[in-house]
This record gives C-alpha cells, sequence and structure tokens, in this order.
C-alpha cells in the first residue's frame, strides 16, 4: 500500500476523532467544534494523547518509508506547510531530542522539531474534500494517516531514532545516480543491538 495515495487518508473515523479529542481539556468541546466546522484546522496540545515530530517534508517521507518497510509501521501523520507531523507515544518527544544530542550516529539527521508537554500543534481538518489545495495562506495541512482508532499504536522515541537514522543514511544510496559516481562509500550502519524490537 501506497500510503502517500491512498485516498481514505483525508478523512478521520469517529474513533479517530474520539482520540485526537481525548488531547483536549475539554473533549466535548472539541467534538463539537468539529461536527460544525469539519474543514476546519485545529490546535491540540501534546504530552496527553500523543507528541508530535516535525520534520522535513522529504526527509519525513523517507522516514515514513523506513518505518513501514524495515520496521512495525506507524500511527497517525500529518503534512502541514512543507513539514511531516509524526505522531508518537507522550514522552517520546523529550527523550527522542535527548537521544539526538547523546548518541554519535545521530549527527546524520537533519535538525527535528520535537513537540511534547507545554507544546501544541496545529492538526489538519478531520474532512477534507480529496481535491482541495494545500493552501499556504489557510495552512490547512492534511493526513497523509489519518486517525481511525481510540487507541492507535504511536512509535516511541528508540524506534523513531532507528527510523531516522536509517533515512539519513539511505539518502546518498538512494539518489546514487550517474551524477552522483565518485561519492564516498556508505556509512556504516548503526549496530544491530541498536533496532528497536517492533512495539518498542
Amino acid at each position: 500500500m501506497d500510503i502517500w495515495t491512498y485516498q481514505s487518508v483525508e478523512y478521520v473515523t469517529v474513533a479517530g476523532e474520539a482520540w485526537l479529542a481525548s488531547a483536549s481539556e475539554y473533549p466535548r468541546s472539541m467534538r463539537a467544534l468539529w461536527e460544525s466546522r469539519p474543514w476546519a484546522s485545529t490546535v491540540l496540545p501534546c504530552g496527553r494523547a500523543f507528541d508530535v515530530i516535525n520534520m522535513p517534508s522529504l526527509f519525513g517521507r523517507r522516514v515514513l518509508d523506513e518505518l513501514w518497510s524495515s520496521g512495525p509501521g506507524c500511527g497517525p501523520v500529518a503534512a502541514f506547510r512543507g513539514r511531516t507531523l509524526l505522531f508518537v507515544q507522550p514522552g517520546a518527544a523529550p527523550r527522542l531530542r535527548t537521544l539526538l544530542a547523546w548518541e554519535e550516529w545521530a549527527r546524520d539527521v537533519p535538525p527535528l522539531l520535537c513537540h511534547g508537554q507545554g507544546d501544541a500543534v496545529t492538526v489538519p481538518p478531520v474532512q477534507r474534500m480529496v481535491d482541495a489545495p494545500d493552501s499556504p495562506g489557510l495552512g490547512g495541512g492534511r493526513w497523509i494517516v489519518a486517525p481511525d482508532s481510540r487507541e492507535p499504536w504511536l512509535p516511541g522515541a528508540a524506534v523513531v531514532l532507528w527510523a531516522c537514522v536509517r533515512a539519513a543514511r539511505s539518502e546518498p544510496r538512494a539518489s546514487a545516480e550517474p551524477a552522483a559516481a565518485g561519492r564516498p562509500g556508505a556509512v556504516e550502519e548503526p549496530d544491530e543491538a541498536l533496532s528497536p524490537a517492533p512495539g518498542a
């Protein structure tokens, strides 16, 4: 399945709405807002139902490819103003920030924004017309993988770190066209012990 063209990503299920609303201090009010304005983006706090890892769009695509092809998959994912928003376990954002600063091999990963407790993120509308453009002025964004469960599986910091490192180090190989001839050889892969088991 190509998660980048899968049509159902444009819509959040009723169960997915309940999960998103649980991030708010006033879930019922949030559900009422979506009922009256399903096409509007909203701002939700991190730290309660989820944290969010905010990364450049192209790098985010490679991370998702890694999560789906080599790892356990992912939870909800959104695109917003040229960025990829990966929803992760509560508490994973500060943990990932620490791991990226501490692990030497994480230097290959581009700067990421790790939104956790005390932060808030703009989430796409719960409904979106398939042909609606992503207007920079409106900034509504869209779901790549929409929430579809009251308790979606969310990756932890170790899973995301592993996928980020693999994605960063696969970039030279992915662009190894004739124009790339003569580049240095591939960087040594992370130690096998660093690859988390599914569900980590």
